[in-house]
């Protein structure tokens, strides 16, 4: 797809962020877009912006924000002190996928990452995504390790 544009994301693009999240068949119910937006997802935008180590990024085509992802860069110890690149939220308006904008969004990735001296790129993707992993497996990733959560918060 032409006309695309991946950039750091800014405050103003908070309301359609979570517009895209919510939207999400699969996980949209736990996010809360309304208006006002509650100031939880600015707190949390500007905790992001003012670490070093994290990127919120969008995706738009002609002004419109059409996909997000979280970058954080780890440094750590294995790996003769290595770093790696985690990729979290991703996600792509349904309108526009099959049509490279995953794609070019990992390409920046795999850019930035290597850039930052990244040895591995990697995340997590919900069990119940059969496409997606196709889609990152058509990018080189491969399921080695099984992820889990535990959620500190009542339900």
């Amino acid at each position: 797809m032409n006309n695309l544009i991946i950039r750091r994301a800014t405050r103003q693009d908070v309301p359609e962020i979570v517009r895209l999240l919510a939207e999400d068949t699969l996980s949209g119910g736990r996010e809360r877009y309304e208006t006002p937006l509650p100031s939880c997802y600015y707190d949390a935008f500007d905790e992001i912006k003012e670490d070093s180590r994290n990127e919120l990024i969008v995706v738009t085509h002609n002004n419109e924000i059409i996909g997000t992802l979280q970058l954080t860069l780890l440094p750590y110890l294995t790996c003769q002190g290595s770093k790696r690149a985690l990729v979290e939220a991703v996600f792509v308006d349904e309108r526009y996928r099959g049509q490279g904008v995953g794609k070019q969004l990992f390409q920046w990735v795999f850019d930035k990452a290597r850039a930052a001296g990244c040895h591995m790129v990697q995340l997590t993707t919900n069990t119940q995504r059969p496409a997606a992993h196709r889609f990152y497996e058509s990018l080189g990733f491969v399921g080695t390790h099984t992820g889990m959560k535990l959620y500190l918060h009542d339900s």
